[in-house]
């Protein structure tokens, strides 16, 4: 079934295309092309093409430059201060100025049902304080700010299309990147067209950029060996030897920020009326009933890194009271007994791609030993996050990309009332932590809150931490300048050699 499948989208994938056409393959569909609503990782890769941020991150984790080319604190912490490019236009032609980026930064704090607010803490105001400068001022000192503007906080779109939202700015979004959206074809295509007004115009090397969501890895690097795709993301640690063998395709790989895990509703509508919802010791349960080694070596050939936490144990901000717990099936079922139960039934809803489903057949397995009956329901992924989002879900298994900041990686989930909060778990005293690690710059006080908040929230388990994979593109071999960035983000920037 899956060679039939493979074959009809080479079928498809191959026809002529246009010169210079630069055809990547990504996991799964986006969700809203708009940078201050949109929350899925294969959004973040459309939006590299079409919107450069204020900085950017390298191979090396370090904030370089992008539409800003310096950058300084000043007030004691309570603003930070950016020197804005110059010669900077967006795809409607409006320039790039200190009143623009003002506007585009405003525009992530004002919109109802923005992802981009939480990230941006404590700003109170956004002001062009020069024709080419732009200052954030803060309540109170941020030290998670800067990291946060390096993604899609960070993305501006021209000043005509910042009071635009849904359909209207879908068509057009106007941001300031080398590529602009020419066409949108939901579950099948994304293409774009080279902007020629673009700042670094002579690093750009295609004309035109399609991006295809396919979901099966095995179809995608079906696609990639056929010359069909130039790029693809995400190659299956199953698939990896093979890939090193052949000589029609190249494996781009590096470290990873992205986390997997499960996210459990414990407050957000009917559906959190659940046993695991409502009880912490049927979490437990769950936790120990798997064996994440096991897991990866059996769903990942041992590449991914086992994890509980979002950061793995040699991050500086890893809360090392709470170490990666190991697998104890009698423990597990006299958990379940303690609750009240001899065994649980859970719905566990998953992305339709192929990490996802090996990976819930394999804890699928593991839970039954322990007493807990796991219901796979493979949902696509957008679906899946207004899912998450409404509350219309008992557990579900998703990626988090990462950020450079641990901020970015806890703040946004586990605080009271923050968007993707999608199980509206709250606990003041973890929020208490969060924000003392938010406000100081000093590392030894943020790892002392951050390892405080773990001890609770690793207890209350409304997520579960399961493993950190590596970042594996796949090339074409003709293909040039891919690089692998922990933030798992192919930039189009330096790619060439495109045969489209």
């Amino acid at each position: 079934m899956r060679r039939l499948a493979a074959l009809l989208m080479m079928s498809c994938l191959a026809l002529p295309a246009a010169a210079q056409n630069l055809r990547i393959g990504l996991s799964s569909d986006p969700d809203v092309l708009d940078p201050t609503l949109s929350r899925t990782v294969t959004g973040r890769q459309v939006f590299a093409a079409m919107c450069d941020k204020l900085v950017d991150i390298n191979e090396r984790l370090e904030i370089v430059p992008q539409l800003a080319t310096a950058w300084r604190w000043a007030d004691d912490g309570k603003a930070l201060v950016f020197t804005l490019r110059e010669g900077v236009r967006f795809h409607d032609g409006e320039p790039l100025t200190g009143e623009a980026a003002a506007t585009g930064l405003r525009r992530h704090i004002e919109t109802p049902g923005s992802t981009r607010k939480a990230e941006m803490g404590p700003v109170t105001e956004v002001v062009a304080t020069g024709p080419l400068e732009v200052t954030l001022r803060l309540s109170e000192p941020f030290a998670p700010l800067l990291a946060a503007l390096a993604d899609r906080a960070g993305m501006l779109v021209s000043p005509r299309q910042a009071r635009v939202t849904g359909a209207d700015f879908q068509r057009e979004p106007a941001c300031a990147g080398p590529f602009r959206l020419t066409r949108r074809v939901a579950q099948d295509r994304i293409e774009l067209e080279r902007f020629d007004g673009y700042w670094d115009r002579a690093n750009v090397h295609a004309e035109r950029i399609t991006y295809r969501p396919i979901p099966d890895s095995t179809v995608r690097l079906a696609n990639l060996r056929a010359g069909a795709l130039d790029v693809i993301e995400r190659i299956s640690p199953s698939d990896v030897g093979d890939v090193r063998r052949d000589q029609r395709v190249r494996l781009v790989q590096g470290p990873s920020l992205a986390t997997f895990y499960i996210a459990i509703n414990v407050a957000n509508g009917a559906r959190a009326q659940t046993p695991l919802g409502q009880d912490p010791r049927v979490r437990e349960a769950l936790e120990r009933a798997i064996d994440r080694q096991a897991l990866v070596n059996v769903a990942f050939e041992g590449l991914w890194v086992p994890a509980n936490q979002a950061v793995a144990p040699d991050h500086p901000f890893y809360a090392r009271s709470v170490p990666l717990p190991q697998r104890d099936l009698a423990r597990a079922r006299a958990l379940l007994r303690e609750a009240g139960h001899q065994r649980v039934r859970i719905k566990l809803s998953v992305p339709n791609t192929t990490d996802y489903l090996q990976a819930s057949e394999v804890i699928q397995a593991m839970a039954a030993e322990a007493g807990i009956d796991i219901e796979i329901q493979v949902i696509e992924t957008a679906t899946l996050l207004n899912q998450w989002t409404a509350g219309d879900f008992e557990a579900l298994m998703i990626q988090w990309s990462g950020r450079v900041d641990l901020d970015g990686n806890l703040y946004a989930f586990y605080a009271c009332g923050v968007p993707l909060n999608g199980g509206r778990y709250c606990n003041r005293d973890v929020d208490a932590a969060l924000t003392e690690a938010r406000r100081s710059v000093d590392p030894a006080i943020r790892a002392a809150a951050y390892d405080r908040a773990a001890r609770i929230y690793l207890a209350d388990r409304p997520y579960i931490n399961l493993w950190q994979p590596l970042t594996l593109h796949g090339a074409g071999a003709s293909i040039q300048g891919l690089r692998a960035v922990p933030d798992g983000i192919i930039r189009v920037q330096g790619l060439s050699g495109a045969r489209g």
